[in-house]
C-alpha cells in the first residue's frame, strides 16, 4: 500500500533551483554533488535537473587519459541525486532535519551512449512508489535529446544523529 504524503510536502523553493538550495536538500558536496540545478519539480510525482559536465572534473583524470568519458557509476550517481531531492521534496524533509535518503539499490541499469566533457547532463526521475520510508524511482539521463542511461532507483529514508 502506498502512502499518500502530499500533505507534507514543502513548496520553499523557486524554480530553477540552484546550487545553494540544492545543498539544502542533498547532503553531499564537492566533488560529489553531481546536481547543478533542478529545472522541474511536481512533488509526489517527477523532477528534472541537471549537470553540467565539465573537463575540471577530477575523474577524466584517471577516466580515461586521452579519451574523458564520465564513469558509469556517477551517472547513477546523478540519478540518485535528483531522485533523493524529489523524495526529500515529497516527504517535506531535509538533511538539517535530521534526515537522509540513502542509496539502497539500482535495477534495470542500462548505458546506452558515453558522456564526455562539454555535455550538459539532463536528469529525470519520476516516483513510483513510496512505502514504509523506501522510495522507488524511474530515472533517466539525457544529452541532447538522446538517453544516455535509465535506471530504477531505490532510496531509503534514514532517520540520524548530525555531529
Amino acid at each position: 500500500m502506498t502512502k499518500d504524503i502530499s500533505s507534507a510536502v514543502s513548496l520553499d523553493y523557486q524554480l530553477p533551483m540552484q546550487a545553494d538550495m540544492i545543498r539544502s536538500y542533498l547532503p553531499q558536496r564537492y566533488p560529489f554533488l553531481l546536481v547543478d540545478r533542478v529545472t522541474d519539480v511536481v512533488p509526489n510525482q517527477s523532477i528534472k535537473g541537471l549537470k553540467n559536465v565539465s573537463i575540471n572534473e577530477e575523474f577524466f583524470q584517471g577516466h580515461f587519459p586521452g579519451l574523458p568519458i564520465m564513469p558509469g557509476v556517477l551517472i547513477v550517481e546523478s540519478m540518485a541525486q535528483i531522485a533523493g531531492i524529489l523524495g526529500f521534496m515529497s516527504a517535506g524533509k531535509r538533511p538539517r532535519d535530521g534526515y537522509m535518503f540513502l542509496f539502497a539499490g539500482a535495477d534495470k541499469v542500462r548505458f546506452k551512449r558515453q558522456v564526455i566533457p562539454g555535455d550538459t547532463l539532463i536528469l529525470s526521475a519520476e516516483l513510483l512508489m513510496q512505502r514504509r520510508g523506501i522510495f522507488k524511482f524511474s530515472c533517466q539521463a539525457h544529452v541532447e535529446g538522446k538517453i544516455v542511461a535509465s535506471a530504477e532507483i531505490l532510496v531509503s529514508e534514514q532517520q540520524i544523529t548530525l555531529i
